[in-house]
């Protein structure tokens, strides 16, 4: 594997299977790096590539919350589409996870560690892990709340028992911990909820979209948010830093949830032209 330092979305994450693929995609990197924009904020991480071995497995993403020290987890997601390579585009986030409680309790204790290795005490983590038949090995913790628009997919309620029950978004749950007020109590919803990154499948400048009124009469489909500008240059991975957009679901079950959101997704028809190179004549 070989990856950068401080890019996200998977960006620049290639996978190598032997040494001539391994300088390919170093060389690829380092284009991606030396890029204006991203050198410039990067610094001296857009002079380093780092290079690791490769961890079969299903990938899960945990989102929790720090309070001096003591970690509780908010959520496990499971990304249901296989993540192999070459490259590593994330499509979809569903909760709660399906993996065996066993297993939920060992990503939870693999991810407390992760972060009390790297010193983080209070305050929001995502984390990334693999889990395989030999365990669970954390790729990633980062001191952050899940990025984008994914964090729609999350919902958080208390007063369950009272019948009076209050809601709140992750961003609201964050602030009014970064504020002093303690967690306890706030749970994720009951019913199964999912986001769709929605993949860009080629390289070419976007010029619509149809289906999303369709799209969204899906059953279980909560919205379909188009990020994307027309004329807007797409790039996919590994060079690409975007999505087209998100498409939000909740359900019974998680199974629902996903069927959903790949019902939806098939709806919709991006119309994407081909990128013109631009010849500039010389006069001399």
């Amino acid at each position: 594997m070989v990856k950068p330092v401080f890019l996200s979305t998977s960006r620049g994450v290639m996978r190598a299977d032997n040494g001539a693929e391994f300088v390919t995609a170093v060389e690829r990197l380092s284009r991606i790096l030396a890029q204006k924009e991203t050198a410039k904020r990067g610094g001296a991480a857009a002079r380093e590539v780092l290079a690791e071995t490769f961890i079969p497995g299903r990938e899960v993403a945990v989102e929790g919350l720090l309070t001096e020290g003591s970690l509780r987890v908010l959520t496990i997601f499971d990304k249901p589409d296989p993540l192999d390579g070459p490259y590593f585009e994330e499509t979809i986030y569903r909760t709660p996870s399906a993996a065996p409680g066993l297993v939920q309790r060992a990503i939870v204790d693999e991810v407390g560690r992760a972060a009390a290795a790297l010193g983080l005490r209070h305050g929001p983590i995502h984390a990334e892990c693999r889990v395989n038949d030999r365990g669970v090995f954390v790729l990633e913790v980062a001191a952050r709340p899940i990025g984008g628009l994914c964090a729609r997919a999350l919902r958080f309620e208390h007063g369950v028992a009272s019948r009076e029950i209050d809601s709140r978004s992750l961003e609201e749950l964050l602030m009014r911990h970064a504020l002093g007020e303690a967690p306890d109590g706030w749970s994720r919803e009951s019913s199964a909820s999912g986001v769709m990154m929605i993949p860009i499948p080629r390289r070419g400048i976007f010029r619509r979209v149809t289906g999303i009124d369709e799209a969204r009469r899906v059953e279980g489909v909560e919205d379909v948010r188009i990020t994307a500008k027309p004329d807007q240059l797409l790039v996919p991975l590994p060079e690409g830093a975007s999505y087209l957009g998100f498409i939000f679901a909740r359900g019974a079950r998680g199974a629902d949830v996903e069927d959903a959101l790949r019902a939806s997704h098939r709806l919709l028809h991006f119309t994407i032209d081909p990128e013109l190179a631009v010849l500039q004549s010389l006069h001399g």
